[in-house]
């Protein structure tokens, strides 16, 4: 009988550090995808994720660059995309005339896991009070007029001015975030939306913006 009493206790010690290794390794799952994989916005079924890594190899069906108004390939994302894409991205966009600065046009993606891109000019940033606002909000907005009228589903965004443009981050992710959640709100149709960020830093700004607002609609 004590023998019996002991393997009782032992086995009941080992099913409780069980359940604790598997309540460890739940949290520990969960937090690694928000630090390191994506953060998902769950008020939107879903639809809104950020990851940290390179647009150019996202499985969606558009995917986002931010070009310059020339349309013709430059630095940072814009020379990454047209990279990867081939030469034959830079022969179609040499037909469409350029970008005005707010604006958008759509192409093939050649070589891309996605099969099309859509080019978009974000305003340079010169303290605030020349539109920068607007223009950018315009950014998103007629990116996401494209890929309606496309039958795009899913979609991934830069930081869009945040680099050689230098449009303050902060700023700049909560007018993407906002734009992002009033359409979706308004289109259905639109399953996903991707923040790709180039850096940790970055991604930590697209965290901190998303889960710092209340569940609701965008203002």
């Amino acid at each position: 009988m004590a023998g019996a009493g002991v393997n009782l206790f032992f086995q009941t010690l080992l099913d409780i550090v069980k359940a604790f290794v598997g309540v460890y390794n739940v949290f520990d799952k969960q937090y690694a995808s928000v630090r390191y994989v994506g953060w998902v916005e769950n008020t939107m079924t879903e639809r809104i994720k950020v990851i940290q890594g390179d647009i150019t190899r996202q499985a969606v069906d558009a995917i986002v660059n931010a070009a310059n108004p020339s349309l013709l390939g430059g630095g940072g994302v814009d020379g990454a995309i047209h990279a990867a894409a081939g030469p034959e991205l830079l022969a179609e966009c040499r037909v469409l005339n350029g970008c005005a600065t707010g604006e958008a046009k759509i192409t093939r993606g050649y070589r891309l896991n996605a099969p099309r891109v859509i080019h978009t000019v974000g305003p340079i940033w010169y303290g605030g009070g020349h539109d920068e606002d607007a223009l950018l909000a315009r950014c998103y907005q007629n990116c996401f007029l494209l890929a309606v009228r496309h039958g795009i589903t899913t979609i991934a965004f830069p930081a869009i001015s945040t680099g050689a443009y230098h449009f303050p981050m902060e700023r700049a992710v909560q007018i993407a975030v906002t734009e992002t959640r009033r359409f979706l709100e308004s289109q259905p149709a639109l399953r996903k939306v991707v923040f790709v960020c180039f850096n940790g830093a970055t991604f930590n700004c697209y965290c901190k913006i998303l889960a710092g607002r209340p569940q609701g609609k965008a203002s």
